[in-house]
């Protein structure tokens, strides 16, 4: 049996539980759980002022009720078990986790898995800007870990990003920006300014329409990629929507950014 927390907050204040993962709650009792320390603002508050509490923390299982759209901070610091929202959720679910797994059934703020290490997130609605960016200042995002966000996402999605995988069912602007390594898959429409400043990493834009490249970018040939057909199937195995055929095609590989070590590769459909 999961542990359980239905949010009671109706605040304009951003709420911030930073710490509460099953791994630092699964030997509390509840009554100990309830007084934990949460951020309203810049104010203190016990989680039983927000969230009624209930269920059995003992099996790294938490479930999260309510409209959570302005609650920040949702699995933070991760390292185990599971957490799943059954709605929305706000910015930064997943920061800087290394294992275990979330799921958010709604939306998503910014910052979803900023820095992640490893585990897995998955998002069944859309997401906000920077998903497995590097924060500022930092010299890279996400390190490891898989990112599955089925529907949009916003700008510089993987900015920054040294390893693990990112599939999102569209995007705004500047898709692995400075990207050190990694891969990311986009399955629907997308911006400009794709892969600047990218040493290294793999990038398919698989939308309707064929985004503008940056003139830092080479074309190298028409090619039938099995790597790519193997993670096609496994993402449908996963229930991930992917709208791509898996069985071989031809696809245009391009090579940059040529500003920077000019290793990186930009897949479209041939």
């Amino acid at each position: 049996m999961p542990l359980r927390l239905r949010y009671q907050g109706e605040t304009p204040i951003p709420v911030e539980i930073d710490g509460l993962i099953p791994s630092a709650v699964r030997d509390k009792p509840r009554d100990d759980i309830r007084r934990l320390e949460i951020f309203h603002g810049n104010r203190r508050l016990p989680l039983a002022e927000m969230f009624e509490v209930s269920g059995d923390p003992s099996d790294e299982r938490i479930e999260f009720e309510g409209d959570l759209s302005g609650v920040h901070r949702i699995g933070s610091g991760m390292d185990s078990g599971e957490i799943r929202v059954a709605g929305s959720a706000g910015r930064h679910v997943g920061s800087e986790m290394t294992g275990g797994s979330i799921l958010i059934e709604g939306n998503v703020g910014d910052w979803l898995g900023a820095q992640t290490h490893g585990g897995r997130i998955e998002v069944l609605g859309r997401a906000g800007d920077s998903v497995g960016a590097a924060y500022r200042g930092s010299p890279r995002g996400m390190s490891g870990g898989t990112i599955l966000v089925h529907g949009p996402a916003g700008n510089a999605i993987g900015h920054s990003m040294r390893r693990g995988l990112i599939a999102v069912g569209g995007a705004a602007d500047a898709v692995g920006l400075e990207m050190i390594a990694g891969t990311i898959l986009v399955f629907g429409p997308s911006g400009i300014r794709h892969g600047a400043a990218m040493r290294r990493g793999t990038i398919g834009l698989f939308g309707p329409e064929r985004p503008p490249l940056l003139p830092t970018f080479r074309h190298a040939c028409r090619f039938r990629p099995v790597f790519l057909v193997m993670l096609l199937g496994w993402l449908r195995q996963q229930g991930y929507p992917c709208p791509v055929d898996p069985a071989p095609a031809e696809w245009e590989l391009f090579h940059g950014d040529l500003l920077a070590l000019g290793r990186g590769e930009i897949l479209l459909p041939a």
